[in-house]
């Protein structure tokens, strides 16, 4: 477990847990960009490594034990860097779609859900939604989508989200795939797309 303390001068009083996604763990430059920028923004962020990861496995483990794990980071998180702070967990594709059966089963105490890039489906088979836990979801949910996400584009996603109504906050990374990157012919540095993320997470954040 990684701890990025939040920047004293602009302290949000909250904690965000955020788990990787099936193919790369909490140290993939994506993650560590994505919690310094948050840090810097005045969240406290913490990351981990599921337990195939940690392990070295290819494979990700059985949703009960990535669930188990993300369960017990976000105990462990809030014992080291406050009880006080206001929860939120999320991730990236895998982690994030972990994040939203957590939210779904009621996790105590729990403000909010970010979503980077949410796996709606496996690539090219749209007949297999990942969505059966979504309406159990009672809190506010952002959901970070691009634009050519091959997982689920904003129009597949956003009726995904329909029942949570306007606890859904859809946002749309431009031309960007399902890491969020963005092809050169876009006219905008990757540098710029993930400041735009990253602002958009603390504005969020703020403002649930």
């Amino acid at each position: 477990m990684t701890v990025y303390p939040a920047d004293s001068a602009r302290v949000q009083h909250a904690l965000l847990v955020l788990a990787h996604g099936a193919g790369a763990g909490q140290l993939h430059p994506f993650m560590v960009t994505l919690a310094r920028g948050l840090a810097e923004r005045g969240i406290d962020v913490v990351t981990f490594d599921f337990p195939y990861m940690a392990q070295e496995r290819r494979v990700p483990d059985k949703a009960p034990v990535l669930e188990a794990s993300f369960r017990e980071t976000v105990a462990e998180a809030r014992q080291r860097v406050g009880p006080d702070r206001r929860l939120f967990i999320g991730g990236k594709s895998l982690g994030g779609r972990m994040a939203t059966h957590l939210a779904a089963e009621g996790l105590a105490d729990l403000q909010g859900v970010v979503l980077l890039g949410y796996p709606l489906h496996p690539p090219g088979k749209p007949e297999q939604p990942r969505v059966g836990h979504l309406p159990r979801i009672t809190v506010p949910v952002l959901i970070l989508q691009g634009e050519r996400d091959a997982f689920g584009t904003p129009d597949e996603v956003r009726p995904a989200f329909a029942s949570l109504g306007a606890r859904a906050t859809l946002h749309v990374v431009d031309g960007g795939d399902h890491s969020l990157r963005v092809p050169r012919s876009a006219g905008v540095s990757q540098q710029d797309v993930y400041k735009g993320v990253l602002d958009a997470i603390a504005d969020w954040v703020q403002s649930v």
